[in-house]
């Protein structure tokens, strides 16, 4: 039986599953945590990854190793291999201002025509902007850009510092994938290379694909230096062999897969095609599709990424979902059951009574400053049981507008992935087969971004993708109810932000 790893480096911890290349069956393990922040000192995650590596018992039997993290960071590498400052994550909004300047340089349209998507503060290409205007000092030193899997990815391979690393700061063997690098805002989704000129134009120098002819970047005249952005490989293409001094006490060969980011390394985990819609209720709200051809959503709601499969996955994200069911459970002093059991009292609609749930402002529809509100409260609506249904309609109708900016966007959608934590609760599964008008499937619980790039490692290993079945804990056709999402529509037309 052949094993291949799937990691997760997500913002909070570093996951790593082992799992049998065949069937998918999980075999063991392991986890480690990350620092809080939204700049870290990446070799937390190098010390992460190697201490979830023996947590999940370690690599002495394993054949392949993909590494999956988060997306948008900012790692700059200098020609000693050193990491130069602390890297921003995607979570950093310090570079919202670098947003709106690159919009004013350009504008929105051409960068959407460009990258698939407009910049915000999460993308790398704002945080190179950043970097150019507070801290000049450092740019340069810059000899190469990385992502978070990028730069993990190389340090298994055996690169790395000078002196703290087997094979050393070789920056040309720098890779990502295609599903990281849509992220950046320097890639373009129509020729899958980077868009080289909108890099400079961020940073103020040149750069190159790693691998390409030194004098490749546009504006590489004499003595310029350009900065080096990892190579893209294709999907099921091969980053390398882990380094034989990190394979455990055989030394053996393992094969590496190309990485991903995470929404990406999500949808392979979760055995995603065209047509399948992610709903993602973390403490934000994500949906996202795999889609044929690239997506170009002129209002910047969509942003146009690509996946780890070779196609698209066009992704709307929201700043409330299970938050705001919590936020209602703790008004109500009740626990997760008995939250859910008094959604289930409740009749569709609530009453009457709706929640606008944007507890923390809200990124999609883009109103920052808003606040959220109970709406059409009378004496006879007014119940614990409506309120924790009103809650759940709120955060799911929040998630179908959000379908709807891909569906406008041109995404057929044929079903629904419900995962995340809040989709384990059974009122929120209930619901949402009302307020979407798909089936709804609610996988089993998993870590679905780590078990993507244990797909990603299963094929590099055996040249085809791998197509495990996917346990589900419930399968619900649709029971579309329009007066969910109509007293929605209602209730915050009314408001004033």
């Amino acid at each position: 039986m052949a094993l291949v790893a799937g990691v997760d480096s997500s913002t909070q911890s570093c996951k790593i599953v082992i799992v049998d290349a065949g069937t998918g069956a999980e075999v063991r393990r392991g986890r480690a945590s990350h620092p809080e922040g939204t700049e870290v000192d990446p070799s937390a995650w190098w010390d992460a990854l190697l201490a979830a590596i023996e947590d999940g018992g370690g690599l002495h039997d394993v054949d392949g190793v993909s590494i999956a993290a988060q997306q948008h960071g900012m790692v700059l590498l200098g020609v000693d291999g050193q990491v130069l400052r602390p890297a921003l994550l995607w979570n950093d909004t310090r570079s919202a201002g670098a947003a709106s300047d690159l919009i004013d340089e350009l504008g929105s349209e051409q960068i959407v025509r460009r990258t698939g998507s407009a910049p915000v503060a999460s993308f790398t290409v704002t945080k190179v902007r950043w970097v150019r205007d507070a801290e000049p000092d450092v740019v340069p030193r810059i000899a190469a850009v990385a992502l978070p899997h990028d730069w993990l990815t190389w340090r298994l391979r055996g690169f790395g510092p000078e002196g703290e690393s087997p094979l050393g700061p070789v920056l040309e063997e720098l890779t990502t994938d295609r599903s990281d690098a849509s992220g950046t805002g320097y890639w373009n989704p129509a020729t899958g290379d980077y868009d080289l000129d909108l890099f400079e134009l961020a940073l103020g120098r040149p750069a190159r694909e790693a691998g390409s002819p030194v004098d490749a970047a546009p504006s590489a005249g004499a003595g310029a230096r350009a900065v080096i952005l990892p190579r893209i490989l294709s999907a099921g293409a091969s980053a390398g062999i882990v380094h034989a001094s990190l394979a455990g006490p055989s030394g053996h060969r393992i094969v590496l897969g190309p990485g991903a980011g995470d929404n990406a390394g999500a949808a392979l985990g979760l055995g995603a095609r065209k047509g399948d819609v992610v709903v993602s209720l973390g403490t934000s709200g994500t949906v996202f599709a795999v889609a044929a051809d690239p997506v170009l959503d002129g209002s910047g709601v969509v942003a146009g990424f690509a996946d780890a499969s070779g196609l698209f996955l066009p992704l709307v994200a929201t700043l409330n979902a299970a938050r705001a069911l919590s936020s209602v459970a703790g008004l109500l002093g009740v626990d997760h059951d008995g939250f859910s059991a008094l959604a289930h009292e409740a009749d569709a609609g609530s009453g009457g009574v709706v929640l606008i749930p944007y507890f923390e402002g809200e990124r999609t529809p883009n109103l920052p400053t808003a606040n959220a509100s109970f709406h059409n409260l009378t004496i006879a609506s007014t119940t614990r049981e409506n309120l924790a249904r009103a809650a759940v309609e709120g955060m799911l109708c929040g998630l179908a507008d959000a379908l709807d900016a891909v569906r406008a966007a041109g995404v057929v959608p044929r079903n629904i992935l419900l995962i995340g934590g809040a989709a384990s609760n059974a009122a929120v599964q209930a619901v949402a087969a009302q307020v979407f008008d798909l089936p709804v499937r609610v996988p089993a619980p998993g870590e679905y971004v780590a078990r993507g790039a244990a797909v990603q490692a299963a094929w590099v290993l055996n040249g085809f993708r791998p197509d495990w079945a996917l346990d589900s804990l419930s399968d619900t056709p649709s029971d579309h109810r329009p007066l969910i999402r109509d007293q929605y529509r209602a209730a915050g037309a009314a408001v004033r932000y």
